[in-house]
């Protein structure tokens, strides 16, 4: 008799997105690679990316995470507008975790915001992975 096999799950989908007007997108492309290298769907958005945007480009992805990269201090006003847009849009179960230079107290405040993971410089990418694996399970 053959052996049963398991459904295959689809990949988890992830984006990721520079927001603002940063210009320097290295760390976000490695983060992007690991990712991909780990077995995700992974969809760069690129540079300069609005949250309008990456609202919509998450949605029409039907991503199961988000990834944000910055490193030009706009977080405190970009990661919350994306965090609304979500809710707005329905989109509010989507976990967003970022990457970037985020000062310590600005990261406190992202995460009670709604920011599920922070990500600074030199932490490795086998942590991200993990991390991104484990967002992904808890919001499925």
């Amino acid at each position: 008799m053959p052996k049963a096999h398991a459904p295959r799950q689809a990949p988890i989908r992830v984006l990721i997105a520079k927001p603002g007007l940063d210009g320097h997108d290295r760390g976000a492309k490695v983060v992007a690679r690991a990712l991909r290298d780990a077995g995700m769907e992974v969809i760069y958005a690129g540079l300069r990316q609005t949250p309008e945007e990456i609202v919509r480009a998450a949605l029409e992805e039907d991503v199961d995470l988000i990834g944000l990269s910055i490193l030009s201090g706009a977080h405190m006003a970009l990661f919350p507008r994306i965090l609304a847009l979500l809710k707005e849009q329905g989109g509010q179960t989507i976990p967003v975790f970022a990457g970037g230079i985020i000062p310590d107290e600005d990261a406190r405040r992202l995460k009670k915001a709604g920011i599920r993971a922070i990500f600074g410089p030199g932490t490795s990418l086998e942590e991200i992975v993990t991390t991104a694996q484990s967002l992904a399970r808890r919001s499925a």
